[in-house]
């Protein structure tokens, strides 16, 4: 836990921008739960993400004009893998209702599978295991900031992120997703 401080607390000296117009640090935190119109984060599998869970999602614009978004997760199950990735849309009462990840290009084909487009430099990938007490931090850090299209949500996924072409991207089915306005 201490690192995730630590990693928070770069992450936040290092803010600012070269863009004429400054990019916002956002934050998250809520517990996961059934879907509602006003729940910040929805459980959709709550066997494997349970309701009470904890989520907290830090996204903060660096000097050189880049994102850093750091996603802690507290009381999921222990010792697995989810992957995460920053989607489009905010979290609905159907998974596939965040829509599509944001990609800094967009991907004319939708949806995106081909590793050009679907990787974690054109994308947001938040991966995690984990630990004995579902415990898990991550960040990823991109050289491009959310700009006209802003991003909504984080979506944890039942994998890790494949990366082959024809797959690139995927992560298995969504199952939970909280709502982040980047």
């Amino acid at each position: 836990m201490k690192t995730f401080a630590v990693a928070v607390a770069a992450a936040l000296m290092f803010t600012g921008t070269a863009h004429a117009e400054p990019a916002k640090v956002v934050h998250t935190s809520a517990k996961f739960q059934n879907y509602s119109p006003t729940a910040k984060a929805v459980t959709y599998d709550a066997a494997k993400v349970p309701d009470g869970a904890k989520v907290t999602v830090l996204g903060v614009p660096t000097i050189g004009g880049g994102t850093t978004v750091l996603l802690k997760l507290k009381g999921l199950l222990p010792h697995r893998a989810y992957g995460a990735h920053v989607h489009v849309k905010k979290c609905g009462a159907a998974p596939a209702d965040s829509g599509p990840h944001y990609q800094n290009v967009v991907d004319p084909v939708q949806p995106s599978v081909d590793p050009a487009y679907a990787n974690p430099r054109n994308e947001i990938w938040l991966d995690v295991h984990t630990d004995g007490k579902g415990f898990a931090y991550t960040s990823s850090t991109v050289d491009w900031q959310f700009v006209e299209r802003h991003a909504q949500s984080v979506v944890l996924h039942n994998e890790h992120t494949h990366t082959k072409p024809g797959e690139a991207g995927t992560a298995g089915p969504r199952l939970a997703c909280v709502n982040v306005r980047f």
